[in-house]
Order: C-alpha cells, then structure tokens, then sequence
C-alpha cells in the first residue's frame, strides 16, 4: 500500500487540541486521523451494506404481496389479540 498525503486546514486552537489529547493518549494526531479515517469507512460500508439487505428484504416483501402471499388483517388482529392476552396473564402472574 502507498502513502499519499491528505491537506487540509484546521483551526489553530482546535489543531493544538487534537495534538494535546492525541499525546494524552500517546498517540500522534496523524494515527488519530487515520483511525478516524478508517472507522468511518467501516462505519459507511456496513451502512451500505444493511441499506442493502433491507432494499433487499422489501423486495421479497412486495414481491410476495403481489403474488397474492397476504395475510387477512383480521388474523393477524386475532394473533395480535391472543399475544396480548398472553402478556396481560404473565403480567398478572409475576404481580401475584
């Protein structure tokens, strides 16, 4: 890999910060920077990446909507109902 140099301007005082918290953690500023450089690309790559997955996963879900693969809203209410039948016993056991 090579190195190629990246400028750019910063504030005197907030420059003279960075390089005194960069040395509280006994690092230079330049592997600050880079760290910095290198989560955020991480960071950007698995944004991308589950933006991906979930445009992905809409698809198959409008896919299968069109294709008539619905459920009836009254069961999915019915469920719905018994789910929270279901949490209120708990709820009224654990109070007991």
């Amino acid at each position: 890999m090579s190195d190629a140099t990246f400028t750019f301007r910063v504030d005197d005082a907030l420059k003279a910060e960075f390089t005194q918290a960069a040395k509280a953690k006994d690092r230079t500023g330049a592997q600050l920077l880079r760290d910095f450089m290198r989560d955020y690309v991480r960071q950007q790559q698995e944004a991308a990446e589950h933006d991906a997955w979930f445009r992905r996963e809409v698809q198959i879900g409008i896919d299968s909507a069109n294709a008539g693969n619905l459920i009836p809203a009254a069961d999915v209410e019915a469920e719905a109902a018994e789910w929270r039948a279901e949490t209120r016993r708990k709820l009224i056991d654990s109070a007991s």
